[in-house]
């Protein structure tokens, strides 16, 4: 008997195999992730995510084509989402017009570069060793700017590329910041006063002509 055209179609159903990849993805991500967080990129190999998973180095294959697609994937699932939600707050904080709002924001600024401190070092190994992800550490910095869409309405057309470029540079000197700061120790400076200057130098630097 033929089904009618009004009769709705039966939601298909996870197989049993599809979910065990899935599973299987999944596991390798997170072992990944703690394996860079713990011993950085460039001494982990396929073989180590796959023997902390308990599979193959086969199987590593069937989900990732290396290393730098695992990492990938770690930042899509995480990192990537996390710093454009944070961007977007600062649209909304740049709406409002008030240094004490961005100096707040600065401050969660700090705060969410200690919450990925430990994976950062992999991160820049990454970026320097690995072409292939040196393309997606710059796809990630420079779609920042695209997702202040009410800072970028607010700049004449023929100075977007500035605008843009100042969104940019923040987030090269916030990371430069939190790198010599929290992780090699060579600025010795309390959180509220690091706050406090990087506020002074991109509070008018982001205003609007």
């Amino acid at each position: 008997m033929t089904r009618s055209v009004d009769q709705p179609e039966t939601p298909r159903r996870t197989s049993l195999r599809d979910e065990q990849k899935r599973l299987t993805r999944s596991r390798l991500i997170d072992a990944a992730k703690q394996l860079f967080t713990e011993q950085g990129y460039a001494p982990i190999r396929v073989d180590d995510i796959a023997a902390a998973v308990g599979c193959s180095r086969a199987t590593f294959y069937l989900h990732f084509t290396g290393k730098p697609d695992v990492l990938r994937a770690i930042a899509e699932q995480g990192t990537l989402p996390s710093v454009r939600n944070f961007y977007e707050d600062l649209d909304h904080v740049l709406d409002t017009g008030s240094r004490e709002e961005f100096a707040a924001w600065m401050r969660r600024a700090i705060d969410w570069f200690q919450e990925y401190k430990d994976l950062l070092p992999a991160w820049d190994e990454a970026t320097a060793l690995e072409p292939e992800f040196r393309e997606v550490a710059k796809e990630g910095i420079m779609s920042l700017p695209s997702v202040m869409s009410s800072y970028l309405s607010r700049w004449p057309a023929d100075r977007q590329d500035e605008a843009r470029l100042r969104v940019e540079l923040l987030v090269a000197q916030l990371e430069r910041f939190f790198t010599r700061w929290a992780m090699q120790g060579t600025i010795d400076v309390s959180a509220d006063e690091a706050a406090g200057v990087l506020t002074d130098i991109w509070f008018p630097a982001l205003q609007t002509p």
